[in-house]
């Protein structure tokens, strides 16, 4: 058995009206800034905030009544997990699923939330893994797998269809991979219009199990990953010649491009993408080059991300762009001087954020104190003229990390 583009077209006539039909939009900031025309998929804009619902449904939907009445059953960090869980509440269908015990806790009561049983088992997915596939042969539960199944990777290429009925002159495709459901999916449906078309994958340095196996090489899995919706250690046994027959190539990106694609799109599209989501703008930003002049569509696969970790990212973005940053200050220890100190940085257009003012952990000499400050700016150069101020009013100030 195989993929074939009527599976998939069969797929898109079934899950009509029950999925939302995403846009697929330009972006010309991030076109400018990427040299070449970018076109976002937001698959973010889904109920569950994720492109999963489209496999989920498409599998649970051809159930016999014998199945349906018995329930279905899914292992999944997260966003596979609400989409099962979501369409098998609509079906009335009894809905178990087994998640890891790192799966983010937004995802955990996002699935709860639809109505499912959630099963909480192992330190890693394989661990969960095979505590669902026991729990379904004990209970006689259809398993919904989240990548390794023809009708859900159907149910993702429906995404390929409506990107290029939306934006046809698109002629390459970044898309992120963790078992590979979404790129099979999607490359036998582009491949289907236009032949032509240019299909990449892309996956994070510390989970590249389909890279290792399209390149020959034996890179490690780490134990994580901000991308946490692609930390896939093994590709599914029928997505990967599926990969291998319609996939270009597959690319690396590291955790920082993840965080910095993530922060772009935040601020340049105003939308909330997970690591996983971010995967396809961060390949494109890092290797412009190969892609300059083309016409890129991105699927921006999924929202899910903790609001700490999100916060945590922009806080890390701006000190990397230099709008956030920490200061150390030498001045006398004498009443004003940190007053002194704030009334500079303000007239300077410094916003403090926070402040230490240390004298025992110090090797000043005991008649000063060192002043520690961050300070939000507008940018790099900023940071450079707040110094070079404060050193030509007679303070010894640097910048920390």
């Amino acid at each position: 058995m195989t993929l074939t583009a009527a599976d998939i077209h069969a797929a898109a006539a079934l899950l009509h009206g029950h999925i939302l039909d995403t846009p697929c939009l330009p972006s010309r900031t991030l076109s400018a800034i990427a040299g070449c025309e970018v076109f976002l998929k937001f698959e973010n804009l889904q109920f569950t905030a994720s492109f999963k619902e489209r496999g989920a449904l498409n599998k649970i939907a051809q159930l016999s009544e014998a199945e349906r009445a018995r329930g279905v059953l899914a292992v999944s960090a997260g966003n596979h997990a609400q989409g099962v869980a979501y369409h098998a509440q609509r079906l009335a269908i009894p809905a178990t699923i087994v998640m890891p015990r790192f799966a983010p806790a937004v995802k955990v009561e996002n699935t709860r939330r639809f109505g499912a049983t959630v099963v909480i088992e192992g330190d890693t997915f394989d661990d969960a893994r095979s505590h669902g596939l026991q729990l379904a042969q004990e209970r006689g539960l259809t398993v919904v797998h989240p990548y390794d199944d023809l009708a859900v990777a159907a149910g993702q290429g429906t995404i390929g269809l409506e990107m290029l009925a939306q934006q046809p002159q698109i002629d390459t495709l970044l898309i992120a991979i963790g078992g590979g459901g979404l790129i099979s999916g999607v490359a036998t449906a582009a491949r289907s219009i236009k032949p032509g078309i240019e299909v990449v994958g892309v996956q994070t340095e510390r989970f590249p199990a389909v890279w290792n196996a399209l390149h020959g090489e034996q890179r490690e899995s780490a134990q994580a990953t901000i991308a946490d919706g692609i930390a896939v250690k093994l590709p599914g046994a029928l997505t990967l010649p599926l990969i291998r027959e319609r996939v270009n190539d597959v690319l690396l990106v590291s955790e920082d491009d993840i965080e910095q694609a993530i922060l772009m799109l935040l601020e340049i599209e105003k939308t909330v993408v997970e690591g996983a989501g971010a995967v396809g703008l961060a390949a494109l930003l890092k290797h412009r080059a190969r892609f300059a002049g083309r016409k890129v569509g991105l699927v921006l696969s999924g929202g899910n991300i903790e609001p700490l970790v999100l916060a945590e990212i922009i806080q890390r973005g701006m000190v990397k762009s230099g709008r956030l940053a920490r200061l150390r200050i030498d001045v006398r220890d004498v009443p004003g001087a940190l007053a002194g100190v704030a009334a500079l940085l303000g007239q300077l257009g410094a916003n403090i954020d926070e402040v230490q003012h240390q004298r025992a952990f110090t090797t000043l000499s005991v008649e000063r104190a060192q002043i520690e400050v961050v300070v939000h700016t507008r940018g790099a150069a900023h940071i450079e003229e707040i110094l070079a101020a404060m050193r030509s009013h007679g303070y010894h100030a640097e910048r920390v990390g």
